[in-house]
């Protein structure tokens, strides 16, 4: 990748991914609150959906920066190496390799953002000071596997649905897509692939929000899969889909279709 493509994709990443975090952070906020174990009303019902949104802004900007750099880069030397034909396999490993580099900054802030979602009496300073004094860098990155057992998923579902929907459209009319037939395209995969990676975004808030020590805060995501099962049945695993579907859905209307017009007038 050249230095001016690598340019592109780390601003037009940052600032879709901080766009469109910060727009829909109220579903986020509800969402999360739907799947804590405290119950929805007892984490703060619809009071404080901003709490625990100075996490999201700090983060972000670098997390959906390192996404796509590492997205571009790996896409763009994958498919020097490969043959059309196995398009939708090069975005699979793009994307994935994308998810776990994303994921070492992206933890920490939903660490700490989701805390304060569930607890929006406290402020998110006094939830990131709290977190290190009682378990340390360690508990910044608590749930580091279940998110990235989640994401990976959602990519390879997202980003190859992504981009046949996209080659389809542009085939179909005889030219490059328009950012926002993109960006129709992203909202499509997203909510997608938002609807069958639920399970496994329960699995992640639940280890994230467990009590330090407990069996769930140890971080296995089957385990935590079981426990849900066993409370809560099949509603469980899917607690929070319908924010969860419209969130991403709207947020692969804006992300995807931004970063595609951004990098576009970038280069």
């Amino acid at each position: 990748m050249e230095r001016k493509e690598f340019f592109a994709s780390l601003l037009a990443g940052g600032s879709a991914g901080m766009c469109v975090d910060l727009i829909l952070f109220p579903l986020d906020t509800i969402k999360t609150r739907l799947q804590s174990p405290q119950g929805f009303s007892m984490s703060g019902g619809f009071r404080g959906i901003y709490a625990g949104v100075p996490s999201t802004a700090i983060g972000s900007f670098p997390n959906a920066s390192a996404f796509f750099v590492t997205y571009e880069t790996v896409k763009c030397w994958l498919h020097s190496e490969s043959s059309s034909y196995l398009s939708p396999l090069v975005h699979m490993a793009a994307a994935s390799m994308g998810e776990v580099v994303a994921c070492l900054i992206r933890v920490p802030s939903e660490v700490v953002k989701q805390r304060a979602q569930v607890s929006p009496s406290s402020t998110t300073y006094q939830m990131f000071a709290a977190t290190l004094h009682h378990e340390g860098i360690r508990g910044l990155y608590r749930g580091y596997k279940s998110t990235v057992l989640r994401e990976i998923p959602f990519s390879l579902v997202q980003f190859p649905l992504w981009e046949y929907l996209k080659d389809l459209w542009s085939w179909k009319q005889g030219r490059p897509l328009d950012s926002w037939q993109s960006a129709v395209c992203g909202a499509f995969a997203g909510g997608f692939a938002a609807a069958v990676t639920t399970p496994l975004d329960v699995a992640k808030t639940r280890i994230m929000l467990a009590k330090a020590g407990s069996t769930t805060a140890g971080g296995d995501v089957f385990l935590a899969l079981t426990g849900i099962w066993k409370t809560q049945g099949f509603t469980g695993l899917f607690a929070g889909m319908v924010p969860r579907m419209a969130a991403i859905s709207l947020g692969g209307f804006i992300f995807l279709g931004a970063y595609e017009k951004v990098r576009s007038l970038l280069l």
